[in-house]
């Protein structure tokens, strides 16, 4: 495949477009007030939202057939370069995590039952969800481990367990919760994904756990859940039984490439606005734009910025083709976050104590990216997933082959 191929073409030159002014308009000058997580910011997410869909832009990671108004991955990176920006765009846009990918596993494995109910209001922003796989007594990184049962009682199953970092679950409709049904099972076939709405009896919302010293609230909460003799109907299992592990990695792959793309306008406005400062702010006789030291942040911010555009881009186009493209998401997941990471705390010293408040986006930002290395899975397991897969390759005679 040759770069030409990923160039976006003239109608996402013109989707992007409208995405871009969209965010000029509406998103970044409401920032402050969003940021502020109160009511009012409630009732002004609702109205941002509203114009989003009048302006055609609304659900763009689904197709139309599902309510949205795109379903390519290929678009929706290019797209996201703009809606990433800012924190607050995939919200706006009804594309947020961990609604996006839970409306993903509803389209592609729920029944008309569960489409009907859960993924409509869903994708039209009515209602939020939330994902429940990861608990505090075995490691998020192994779903292997999981603890949580749910154990089959006539038709209803029976959920017992305890999860944290569930995203979202402060004011959340429903939760996809991964729990254990046959734990004599094959380790990857012991669990099964089942719907649980949160007006359930048993269902606990124990607390939002505070991230980075941020309670979050409602849809930035990471919140602790218990579930204690919770009883749905077996109607809403999701898929298969014994299936949620594949299911897991179905929705947790393009979750990750979803995080990516939004991450690559992250590192593009810490850039501009390293960039853009550099200019202007001088020190020792002149700009710092002529500093040896902060003209090379900007080199290597540039070609890292470039490398992980086009590892997505390639990555998104191959999802695309109906390939899973595994290690190219582990790829990308890892060095990306780096990648963010660096490119933001390079802005930040760059605007030096400026950088630390309030008076631009960075500081914030910063913070987020270091979570960015840990959630759907920590960089060593990803590098661990990608290495095993060359090794193999080279194992079995085959060198591995960039394509």
């Amino acid at each position: 495949m040759t770069i030409t191929d990923l160039r976006p073409t003239d109608d996402t030159l013109e989707l992007r477009a409208r995405v871009r002014a969209f965010m000029e308009e509406h998103v970044y000058p409401n920032e402050p007030a969003l940021n502020r997580e109160d009511e009012a910011a409630d009732a002004l997410v609702e109205r941002l939202r509203a114009a989003a869909k009048e302006a055609g832009l609304w659900a763009p990671h689904l197709p139309p057939e599902a309510g949205g108004s795109n379903g390519s991955f290929l678009v929706y990176a290019h797209l996201n370069e703009e809606i990433g920006r800012s924190v607050w765009g995939q919200l706006v846009l009804g594309c947020q995590a961990p609604d996006a990918g839970n409306g993903e596993i509803l389209w592609h494995f729920g029944t008309d039952e569960q489409k009907e109910r859960f993924l409509k209001p869903l994708v039209a922003g009515d209602v939020r969800s939330f994902f429940s796989m990861t608990e505090p007594e075995v490691p998020g990184s192994d779903p292997t481990t999981l603890r949580t049962r749910a154990v089959r009682d006539g038709d209803e199953w029976v959920i017992d367990g305890h999860k944290w970092f569930s995203s979202g679950a402060e004011g959340a409709a429903f939760g996809v919760v991964m729990a254990v049904t046959d734990p004599d099972e094959h380790p990857h076939k012991r669990a099964t994904q089942i719907i649980v709405p949160a007006d359930t009896p048993g269902v606990e919302i124990v607390r939002p756990v505070p991230t980075m010293g941020h309670r979050g609230r409602g849809w930035t909460t990471h919140c602790e859940v218990r579930y204690s003799g919770v009883r749905v109907p077996v109607e809403n299992t999701l898929g298969e039984v014994g299936d949620g592990f594949r299911m897991a990695q179905k929705r947790l792959g393009p979750g990750r490439i979803h995080h990516v793309m939004r991450w690559l306008g992250q590192m593009q406005r810490a850039f501009e606005l390293m960039c853009s400062y550099s200019l202007e702010r001088e020190a020792f006789g002149g700009p710092l734009a002529e500093k040896q030291t902060v003209q090379n942040w900007i080199a290597d911010s540039a070609a890292e910025i470039q490398a992980c555009r086009l590892m997505t881009l390639d990555t998104a186009h191959k999802i695309d083709q109906g390939d899973e493209a595994r290690v190219e998401v582990s790829l990308i997941k890892f060095f990306a976050a780096r990648v963010l990471h660096d490119v933001i705390d390079r802005a930040v010293q760059t605007h030096g104590a400026r950088g630390l408040t309030d008076e631009t986006p960075l500081a914030a930002m910063l913070a987020m990216a270091r979570g960015a290395r840990i959630y759907d899975g920590p960089d060593e397991v990803h590098r661990m997933v990608v290495a095993r897969r060359i090794l193999k390759s080279f194992a079995a005679g085959d060198a591995w082959q960039f394509s």
